[in-house]
């Protein structure tokens, strides 16, 4: 540590990623593998991402149902960061520290990036409905390497995926025509 004019400073990580957790007193119980330790932290950067485009998505969205779109992305935006907190705890119960900076999640996330500026409704619902979409795909992805380390976080994938893609089916029905 560094000392400038008797303020301490540190100096910042340069870890990127979930990394081990030292185990404390009592602690005991399972201790997740670099593997799912990896899978998990993948997750919720991709997570967090959602919750950003989302509200970016919220921000900016103009046009043709505007308000019941508008609130959606709310709802949207609740649940990615709900389940954010439950995968980033899930890491710590298993003995690992989740990794949620800015840096980490921009660099390591799966989602494309979203467009700046205003977005109309019939583009925002097929942007967000991407980006569903390619969260539930990192969960699926790598669900069964969870699953053989770990049945209990793949039963917690299972509830996000189940909600997620409810979210993109009813996200996407707004632009969707009625089938003949």
């Amino acid at each position: 540590m560094a000392r400038a004019s008797g303020t301490a400073t540190r100096k910042p990580s340069t870890r990127t990623g979930a990394a081990r957790a030292r185990r404390e007193n009592a602690e005991k119980g399972f201790v997740a593998s670099a593997q799912l330790t990896g899978d998990l932290q993948r997750v919720l950067v991709d997570l967090i991402e959602l919750s950003l485009q989302g509200k970016q998505a919220h921000w900016n969205v103009v046009g043709k149902n505007f308000r019941d779109l508008h609130l959606q992305l709310d709802e949207i935006v609740d649940s990615a960061r709900e389940f954010s907190d439950v995968i980033a705890e899930r890491l710590r119960s298993l003995h690992a520290a989740p990794d949620g900076r800015s840096g980490t999640v921009s660099g390591d996330t799966s989602l494309p990036p979203y467009p700046n500026g205003e977005v109309d409704t019939a583009e925002t619902v097929d942007l967000i409905t991407v980006r569903l979409e390619a969260v539930v795909g990192t969960m699926r992805e790598v669900h069964d390497e969870v699953d053989d380390e770990d049945p209990t976080t793949a039963d917690i994938l299972h509830e996000i995926i189940a909600t997620l893609e409810q979210y993109a089916w009813m996200v996407s029905a707004e632009n969707r025509t009625p089938s003949v």
